[in-house]
């Protein structure tokens, strides 16, 4: 797969997701061998007015390259202006969301609501591949509804247009993330187009991404809520297409080291208060299906201050070792 600069054979990717994929969180999973990341959605209307909480999603660390910036909006003139502040801050490359499902962004016609009106979609894509001297790729769904799947005029359409490469996360705007992830229709975008394809939706293990590849056809794969509380994930599928072994399971107490790496990387980035309360949605992933954890995380929610919550976390793993010794 080849986007600008950016040559990768089998990608494993980390899809974009609100309020996840901070840059803490793609540090994290650039440790455990994410192949290109890409930044949170960030609104057009929110980068052109320069407003903080938009700009903060746009920053990253070197270490995380490659890594796309992706844009979402409907207005022509904002998503152009949105892409050339991105673009200012380097990115490897400039993603446009036409696929997010959540009703406060595809029912204003954003994200997956783009694809009930191409011609709109077609204007904003070529204002922005004419304008930017860096890449842009774009991440779809299959079509706003099971009547009105388009994604194969989507993908024409996109690549010529210019579009570098596209993901398609194979359910419809409508179907947001119920039901099952339809990947037969990889097979076929990759027949109508030459860019490069990247499968997501529904690609939970590394036998999932095993089967991508050998039946598919796709160039890339694109991980996203498996991530969550599970970066390792990255590890064992790489391990995985190396050696076809499933690598075992991560114990508590390796969860809780990495936890607690995210949550620094978390407050080197947002500082100690921010970084603290952001970081709290990632306790249920990293802690999941431990005793007493419904007590540790409610104990974790009430400080917004790093050394309690280390303290906390220090202190469960020890009680977890001795636990373990009295068996």
């Amino acid at each position: 797969m080849v986007i600008g600069k950016i040559q990768i054979e089998k990608g494993v990717l980390l899809a974009p997701m609100d309020e996840v994929t901070d840059s803490s969180f793609r540090r994290i999973c650039k440790r455990f061998g994410a192949d290109i990341v890409y930044s949170e959605f960030v609104s057009s209307e929110g980068l052109i007015r320069d407003a903080k909480k938009s700009i903060k999603k746009i920053l990253f660390f070197e270490e995380e390259r490659p890594i796309g910036i992706q844009i979402v909006g409907n207005n022509i003139e904002s998503m152009l202006n949105a892409a050339r502040i991105a673009e200012s801050y380097n990115p490897d490359f400039i993603d446009i969301n036409c696929g997010c499902p959540v009703k406060k962004v595809a029912g204003k016609g954003s994200g997956a609501g783009l694809l009930k009106d191409l011609p709109n979609l077609r204007k904003i894509i070529d204002a922005i591949v004419k304008n930017v001297a860096i890449p842009v790729t774009i991440k779809t769904r299959l079509g706003w509804d099971s009547s009105n799947i388009n994604i194969i005029e989507v993908a024409k359409m996109s690549e010529d247009l210019g579009v570098q490469a596209i993901s398609v996360h194979c359910r419809t705007g409508v179907q947001g993330y119920k039901g099952n992830a339809d990947w037969s229709w990889i097979p076929r975008i990759k027949s109508a187009v030459k860019i490069p394809v990247i499968a997501n939706g529904d690609i939970l293990s590394p036998l999932d991404v095993e089967y991508l590849f050998n039946n598919t056809g796709c160039d890339a794969v694109m991980l996203g809520r498996v991530t969550i509380g599970n970066p390792w994930i990255f590890k064992k599928v790489k391990h995985y297409l190396k050696t076809g072994e499933i690598l075992p399971e991560v114990d508590i107490f390796e969860r809780i080291k990495i936890c607690v790496e995210h949550l620094k990387l978390s407050v080197e980035s947002k500082g100690e208060r921010g970084g603290v309360i952001e970081f709290r949605k990632f306790y249920a992933g990293y802690l999941r299906d431990q005793k007493h954890i419904a007590k540790i995380r409610n104990e974790l929610m009430k400080y917004t201050e790093l050394n309690p919550i280390l303290e906390i976390l220090e202190n469960y793993v020890q009680a977890l070792k001795k636990d373990y010794e009295l068996r």
